[in-house]
């Protein structure tokens, strides 16, 4: 009990801090303990709409926190300017007033991300050879579970936001876009859409490049998803899936696994364009400049304004 409160403490009494972001004001919550995960940084952003003791915000969690908004901490020097056009498009009154917590990534961030009950269906020699490529095995449940459990109701508690489900999303890039994915499937009751960019399905290859993968490692990566999603899926009454993909870099591996995902969400009675977006973007590689290119379509379509 001691330690849920210094957790809870901790995340509630950090001093705000003004970054260098392009639109709103980043909160910055420090390095954030927790009983699940390993520590790390959490920031808040909050767009000009906010106010202390105004209308409720909705909220986008996002993975990979440190390339959201300023290019002095994005990979490579690069941002998704998460924070330029989503306080653009609240003011366009195309997505519902939001805010967005980045959580950072640590050195363990691919095992993190590995949704574990999809790992589980590997073959033994497979699961052995994720494990060398990430360190070991996942840490996907506790990763979540620290949002779900910890996070979230900091978060709910310190700033004015909307609880429910229908205003609480997560999204990600590559390896980010698988744990989202975990995220909405393992907590339907908590996350109520879930935004996929570049998802890194071939669990034998690092994220950040790598060698082609031969047809029988296809169908076994491609079973191991589709056998988890067909029972995990949420119901496509009360959530919306986004998916998408380059066709450039280690983009260009993902369109064939994304076909065989997108069989099983179609089965699971999802309709495309209505509860569910899966697209292609012909010339775009797998980076950061990419995501922030296209950001606004996942955002209006996981936020879209209330009517």
């Amino acid at each position: 009990m001691l330690r849920v409160l210094a957790t809870a403490l901790l995340l509630l009494v950090s001093a705000p801090a003004i970054a260098k972001v392009g639109a709103g004001t980043l909160v910055e919550l420090g390095s954030v303990q927790s009983r699940y995960s390993d520590p790390r940084r959490v920031t808040v952003w909050l767009p000009d709409s906010y106010r202390p003791n105004g209308p409720r915000h909705a909220v986008l969690y996002m993975h990979d926190g440190q390339n959201l908004f300023d290019p002095e901490t994005g990979y490579g020097g690069s941002e998704w300017k998460v924070d330029e056009v989503l306080d653009r498009l609240i003011r366009e009154k195309k997505v519902r007033p939001t805010i967005v917590v980045a959580i950072w990534n640590t050195p363990k961030r691919l095992r993190e991300y590995v949704p574990s009950k999809a790992f589980g269906r590997l073959p033994a020699q497979y699961m052995d050879r994720v494990r060398g490529l990430y360190g070991g095995d996942p840490l996907s449940d506790g990763y979540l579970r620290f949002i779900v459990q910890e996070l979230k109701p900091a978060i709910d508690k310190r700033f004015r936001v909307k609880t429910d489900r229908v205003n609480t999303a997560i999204m990600g890039s590559s390896m980010g876009g698988l744990i989202s994915l975990y995220a909405i499937d393992e907590y339907p009751k908590v996350f109520g859409g879930a935004g996929m960019l570049s998802t890194h399905w071939p669990l034998f290859l690092p994220a950040d490049g790598g060698k082609s993968i031969s047809d029988d490692e296809y169908e076994i990566v491609s079973s191991a998803f589709e056998g988890y999603l067909a029972a995990a899926l949420p119901n496509p009454n009360t959530h919306r899936l986004y998916f998408d993909h380059g066709s450039e870099t280690l983009d260009a591996i993902y369109a064939r696994y994304q076909k065989r995902i997108d069989a099983v969400v179609a089965k699971r009675g999802y309709r495309r364009d209505r509860n569910w977006i899966s697209r292609n973007f012909p010339g775009q590689a797998h980076n950061e400049a990419s995501w922030a290119s296209r950001v606004e379509i996942p955002l209006q379509f996981l936020l879209p304004a209330e009517k």
